[in-house]
């Protein structure tokens, strides 16, 4: 039994349309399915780039680092260096002292080390070491410079404060350079002049006692400010990170300033100068620990 004709053509009609819809649907699949391709390779090509240049970038900051170690390795050969040949010369004028001593001492002396010397032979080996060492203790004794005087001993205290506190104006001035926070920078850049006039205080008194002025900065604040920056190089720079580095450079200051107090040396006005800083330093410690709060919140 055949169908009516109408019913073959409506269903070459219908198999045409589904032939054709087919197609079309393959068709837009593969163009999809290029797109995708096309994406992923692109997006793939971006994310090979990004890696690059990081690395590139951590590169940079590890040669940097490399860079200031041994620059920092160098300057301490030089200045052991220099404290070696300062001690070789002091060796020196001390034998030189000790052997003058030792020309002026009287005959009666002289004949009493000779007998002393004699009697030394028939010691035993023991008895040899002990004497020796008491010896020696007492020779350095007599030899051994004098302590130094006050004066130089409070110079030695504020010269070794002011190290810290000229660490003190690095770090703020660093802080207020990278500080995005209009108000942050400013109290930044007000530590910045507090620090320097708690120095200035500091070198007058410095330079009363004999000392010279002192402008340097300690060694780990040099290398904690290059880690810092190495650091920011790579994460980049953020108001939590200023306010931490901060926060640890100020209880650096608080223990030089009690360091300093412990030194009996350090007396009249110039104590009293240290007194009121410290208490500052104390309250500024209080105010970067509760801005550090408020940011965390």
């Amino acid at each position: 039994m055949s169908l009516p004709e109408s019913f073959s053509d409506a269903a070459d009609q219908a198999k045409d349309q589904y032939n054709d819809t087919a197609d079309k649907a393959k068709n837009t699949a593969n163009n999809v399915a290029d797109k995708a391709k096309d994406t992923a390779n692109d997006v793939a090509n971006k994310a090979k780039d990004a890696a690059n240049d990081v690395a590139g970038k951590a590169n940079n900051v590890a040669d940097k680092a490399k860079d200031t170690a041994n620059d920092l390795a160098g300057q301490a050969k030089d200045k052991y260096n220099e404290v070696a040949g300062q001690a070789k010369d002091k060796y020196n004028e001390v034998a030189d002292k000790a052997k003058d001593l030792l020309g002026n001492v009287p005959d009666s002396v002289k004949e009493a080390g000779d007998k002393a010397a004699d009697a030394f032979k028939n010691l035993t080996t023991t008895q040899k070491i002990v004497g020796g060492a008491l010896l020696v203790a007492g020779l350095s004794y007599l030899v051994a410079p004098k302590k130094k005087g006050k004066a130089k001993r409070k110079a030695k205290a504020l010269d070794t404060l002011l190290l810290y506190v000229n660490d003190r104006v690095e770090g703020y001035k660093r802080a207020a350079a990278e500080a995005k926070n209009g108000e942050l920078r400013d109290y930044y850049r007000d530590l910045v002049s507090q620090s320097q006039q708690f120095a200035s205080s500091l070198n007058n008194y410095l330079t009363a006692s004999g000392g010279k002025r002192e402008t340097g900065t300690t060694l780990k604040g040099k290398l904690y400010r290059k880690l810092m920056d190495a650091q920011a190089a790579i994460t980049g720079s953020n108001e939590k990170a200023i306010l931490a580095a901060n926060i640890y450079g100020e209880k650096w200051a608080i223990k030089a300033y009690k360091s300093a107090l412990r030194r009996k040396a350090l007396k009249g006005s110039a104590r009293d100068a240290v007194k009121k800083q410290f208490a500052v330093s104390k309250q500024t410690y209080k105010k970067l620990k509760s801005l550090a709060t408020e940011s965390a919140a």
